[in-house]
Order: C-alpha cells, then structure tokens, then sequence
C-alpha cells in the first residue's frame, strides 16, 4: 500500500514546523557584509578566501572558479 501526503506550506512554515532555528538575522548579515566588501573593492585575497569556503571540491572546484574569474575578467 501506498500513501501520498502533500503538505501546502511556505519555507517559512515548514522551517516552524519541523522546529528549525531561523537564520535570517545572520544571513542578512553575512549578505550585508559580502555586499559591503564587494563595493569596497574586494581585493584578490579576499576573494580567493571566499572561493575557498565555497568551493565543493576543494582545489578542483578552486581551479574551476579561478579560471571562470579570469575568463570573465579579461573578456570585461
């Protein structure tokens, strides 16, 4: 036998529901300061730590951004 539910519900709720901490507060904050470093002028220290942190696949998914900046860089 099989059953479907299918719940209606915003992320929000969802979030309340199955009792998960909410992060906007930290998130905005973290957007805020990404924002702010960026407009500044992020220089390539600052960018290469974040490709760090982002990066899936340690320094193959780093190459991968590495050469897209450039790319995109010198085309701009």
């Amino acid at each position: 036998m099989k059953i479907n539910v299918e719940v209606d519900c915003t992320p929000e709720e969802a979030r309340r529901a199955m009792g998960l901490p909410d992060f906007t507060p930290v998130h905005e904050r973290y957007v805020a300061m990404l924002s702010e470093s960026i407009e500044k002028g992020a220089s390539p220290e600052l960018m290469d730590a974040l490709m760090r942190h982002w990066a899936p696949m340690g320094e193959a998914g780093m190459s991968f951004w590495r050469k897209m900046f450039e790319t995109a860089s010198r085309s701009g």
